[in-house]
């Protein structure tokens, strides 16, 4: 299992979160009470402090707020004879892991909050959460998808999202599909990139395809950093590129990608939910340009008329929160928003009118902030009314399996025009699926014919094989024997003239209908075992000797076999060429092999 690789020191950076807590934004209008209610009930709620701790210079920030605060108020005005009200105090991370902890420390210690809301990245939920555990308060985020966040080793973290992990089924039966034997890993360098790479690695193992490469590329790579890279991978015969990163960097990736000519006929794209999620985000010029042919996983989210109509009303509300920000695309992560902040509502309110305190357990004035932070009265008790609330959200059956939102279906997409075209479904029972009639048998499938229609990068329908013969690749060099007997199964004809040989016969001709079938491209050379003049160098010990010292990769041998006898030589033919050979048994002193 890879561990999660952070780019600073994690004690230093808590210590700093912990020192500098007065950095902390506060939202520009305080805290306020996300509900519309009648004086009639008003002097019998309870407020219930929460935070909410997002990046507002960011659009999913910006976004998830905006349901955040619609969840809210949609809850309390179906339910205005609860008794709870959520009281929202909202803090900028400003995208910083150190302000986000920041505010975190704030919000528990001086607020009291009874959960946080967020963080938006799992970078910055890597820190805030071991602040949840220490003061018993639910770190509930709806955009950190991060596996390495576990709510295993870390109780009070609850993900209101789908790991990234749970898409790697998905991921590895489509390539099982199309029977591709290798592929490469294109990832961004970063704790959401590599937090996928150990299970999507372990998946594709599982159908028989080896990761040939891993190919990292910094958040903040340039162009031309990109360009080397994808000229590197061009020099490689695999032609099966899995991506995993976010659009920022996806869309200029492709864009070089097309530039350098990667996105013709041959090659094959596949993008986790990381980009698929949030293509309409991706700049409508690079797609309709860069990305056409593109195959992609993304989370199947039902249709219904409640979402048809939340959407409608999202458009309003944002305008009126951020009327000089251009309304974004809404996507999955304000879903999740929504769906978290009304699981949040519903759990506080089975958990009654309850005392919601907290307890200092050092009052001594003289100790560091973290020394004198207090632990909820009511947060495991907040933790399992979390655990047990179910509903049906904006992206279906709310329900948290060991502390996060498990997910059994996914839709496969293909990228034509501006759009992705959905082509089939994954599901965790099923398998790929045409479509997701109810009726489906309990066989799982892993058949391509259960996809609709694809068009290829390069605009072809032909399905790619996944390898071309790589510019830098090895030769093997094959070793073939001069001899006079047995010529219809092996025969070197000279050509004094050009000083060139041709090799033909049948033991030729199945070895040549073999490398057809390979998976994967297989170059090779058929070089005689002879001298200058033609004649033969040596028997089969020679040319043996010649494969095991590495001299030749290996060698045809139009042999019989023969009773064995006599003392035998084992020998092991070395690795050459990436291939491995089998062990053969000769006897000594004779032309005689066997295996």
């Amino acid at each position: 299992m890879m561990t999660p690789r952070i780019s600073f020191d994690a004690d230093m950076l808590l210590f700093l979160a912990l020192s500098f807590s007065a950095i902390v934004v506060s939202s520009s209008d305080g805290p306020h009470l996300a509900v519309a209610q009648s004086s009639d009930n008003s002097a019998t709620t309870i407020p219930v402090n929460v935070g909410v701790i997002v990046d507002l210079k960011t659009w999913v920030g910006q976004m998830g707020l905006t349901c955040v605060n619609m969840s809210l108020s949609d809850f309390y005005s179906s339910n205005p004879s609860h008794k709870t009200r959520l009281v929202l105090n909202v803090r900028d991370s400003e995208g910083d892991e150190v302000a986000a902890a920041a505010a975190a420390l704030d919000l528990i210690k001086n607020k009291q909050v009874q959960a946080i809301i967020g963080p938006q990245s799992s970078g910055q939920a890597d820190f805030i959460l071991h602040l949840g555990n220490k003061s018993h308060v639910p770190i509930i985020s709806f955009s950190a998808t991060n596996p390495f966040l576990s709510s295993i080793r870390n109780p009070y973290f609850i993900r209101a999202a789908q790991n990234d992990s749970s898409q790697v089924k998905a991921i590895s039966a489509v390539v099982q599909a199309f029977g591709w034997r290798e592929a490469v890993l294109i990832y961004v360098d970063n704790e959401f990139g590599e937090g996928i790479i150990p299970s999507l690695t372990d998946a594709l193992e599982e159908v028989d395809t080896r990761v040939s490469h891993r190919s990292l590329i910094p958040p903040s790579a340039t162009d031309d950093q990109i360009g080397l890279e994808l000229y590197k991978l061009m020099t490689m015969q695999t032609r099966v590129f899995i991506v995993h990163m976010l659009p920022t960097l996806g869309q200029r990736l492709f864009a070089k990608a097309k530039e350098v000519g990667m996105m013709e006929r041959g090659y094959v794209w596949i993008l986790t939910n990381g980009i698929t999620d949030l293509l309409s985000s991706v700049d409508s010029s690079v797609v309709a340009s860069s990305m056409q042919g593109i195959l992609g996983i993304k989370t199947y989210v039902p249709h219904t008329r409640n979402l048809d109509n939340f959407m409608v009303q999202w458009k309003k509300k944002f305008q009126q929160d951020n009327p000089s920000v251009p309304s974004p695309p809404l996507n999955i992560f304000g879903y999740y928003a929504y769906d978290a902040a009304r699981a949040l509502a519903m759990a506080v309110e089975e958990m009654g009118t309850g005392n919601f305190t907290f307890q200092i357990l050092n009052a001594s004035t003289d100790v560091t902030d973290l020394d004198t932070f207090g632990v909820s009265q009511t947060g495991e008790k907040l933790l399992q009314e979390l655990a047990n609330t179910t509903f049906m959200g904006l992206t279906g059956n709310f329900s948290l399996v060991d502390g996060q939102l498990e997910s059994s279906v996914f839709q496969i997409v293909n990228i034509n025009g501006n759009a992705a075209r959905g082509i089939g479904f994954w599901t965790l029972k099923n398998g790929l699926l045409r479509d997701l009639n109810p009726f489906h048998t309990n066989k799982y499938s892993t058949s391509k014919s259960n996809f609709g229609t694809i068009i290829w990068p390069g605009d072809s329908t032909s399905i790619p094989k996944g390898w071309e013969l790589p510019t830098n690749g090895k030769s093997l060099k094959i070793l073939v024997p001069v001899k006079d007997g047995f010529k219809q199964y092996v025969t070197v004809t000279r050509d004094p003239t050009t000083n060139t040989s041709q090799v033909t016969g049948y033991c030729i001709d199945i070895f040549r209908a073999v490398i057809e079938k390979m998976p994967y491209a297989v170059t090779y050379e058929l070089i005689p075992f002879a001298f200058p003049n033609g004649s033969s160098a040596g028997g089969y010990n020679d040319m043996i000797d010649q494969v095991y010292y590495q001299h030749w990769s290996c060698g045809f041998l139009n042999i019989r076999l023969t009773k064995i006898s006599g003392v035998q030589l084992h020998i092991k033919l070395a690795r050459a060429s990436g291939f491995h050979f089998q062990p053969w048994s000769l006897h000594k002193g004779s032309d005689h092999l066997a295996t």
